[in-house]
């Protein structure tokens, strides 16, 4: 049932929206059991395989270098994400819910918001790792040291509270007198500054401005720190090394494509008012889909993980 709250100010006719409904997915509605136990499985298994890679890399020493270090705190995020949005998803499917809270709402977006930004700049700094690891081999340990990936990761957090805290306050300052439907699943920033009844056209430029500037600088790292890998790979001797390099880096290519692609098409948009029911099946990209994928691709195919995971669970038995 779709519920809301009105509270009636003294200062004219307005009322302020004190709940928000989160359509979901009104089509496939009637089918909420299954979707709730395919979101469920998915959910599952990417908090699981996440939680393995975060695990391993603290637990085995020979893991204990910048490349996993780095990838274990874009798990860490990757969890984080996804236990922010799908668990309310599953709500959804599963018992109708789809009220949420005012307060509850801003904390979703801001939180959601801001570490969608804090991967970003992660995955430029992990981009930037395999580069100096590929092309500058022999001075990789002096530049990629500690103290340089503590420094890193807390410049990718610093920097995307940083530049998300001052829009989702914006956002939260403006009127909200109905509708109060949200065509999404979860509270974004897009679906909100569509139903205020402010004038939301300097909002609406600086999240434009805002999605831009992440995505472009991260997108722009990217790409030219894995064009200057694959120049590198080309000119290695050995035709084995080079399929074993490019398989890797095409494996990552096509995470980030999945990535890049789907956020681009969401955030990166001057009207944000435009096309908001087709963000929610791209937003199941970046919510459901890389999530999953990002455990195989980057970490659960390599041989060395493979190796800690076994020598781990031996420990286990033997404790036993």
């Amino acid at each position: 049932m779709m519920m809301w709250n009105e509270m009636s100010t003294e200062m004219g006719n307005v009322t302020t929206v004190q709940e928000f409904t989160l359509e979901g997915f009104p089509a496939i509605q009637h089918l909420g059991n299954v979707f709730f136990f395919v979101h469920l499985l998915a959910y599952l298994a990417s908090t699981v395989g996440n939680a393995i890679i975060v695990t391993i890399t603290c637990a085995d020493s020979r893991l204990h270098t910048p490349m996993y270090f780095f990838l274990s705190i874009f798990s860490f995020f990757e969890c984080c994400f996804t236990s922010t949005v799908i668990p309310k998803l599953l709500i959804i499917f599963l018992l109708g819910r789809q009220t949420i809270s005012f307060p509850a709402c801003f904390i979703q977006a801001f939180v959601t918001v801001f570490l969608g930004a804090a991967g970003f700049f992660l995955i430029a700094v992990m981009s930037l790792d395999r580069y100096v690891a590929i092309c500058k081999p022999l001075h990789y340990p002096t530049i990629m040291n500690l103290k340089t990936c503590f420094l890193l990761v807390t410049a990718c957090f610093t920097l995307a509270f940083t530049l998300i805290t001052g829009p989702v306050v914006k956002v939260s300052q403006l009127s909200f007198c109905g509708p109060h439907v949200i065509p999404h699943f979860f509270c974004d920033l897009a679906p909100l500054i569509h139903l205020s009844c402010s004038d939301t056209s300097s909002t609406e430029m600086l999240a434009f401005v805002l999605a831009l500037v992440i995505l472009l600088t991260s997108l722009i790292i990217t790409i030219i720190a894995y064009s200057n890998i694959a120049v590198t790979i080309v000119q290695l001797p050995s035709v084995r090394e080079r399929q074993k390099a490019f398989s890797t880096c095409s494996s990552h290519l096509i995470v980030l494509s999945l990535i890049y692609g789907s956020c681009v098409f969401i955030y990166v948009k001057p009207k944000q008012t435009n096309r908001l029911d087709s963000n929610r099946e791209a937003a199941l990209v970046t919510t459901v889909v890389t999530p999953l994928l990002n455990p195989v691709i980057y970490t659960l195919r390599n041989k060395q993980v493979h190796q800690a995971l076994r020598e781990t669970m031996c420990r286990m038995k033997i404790s036993r």
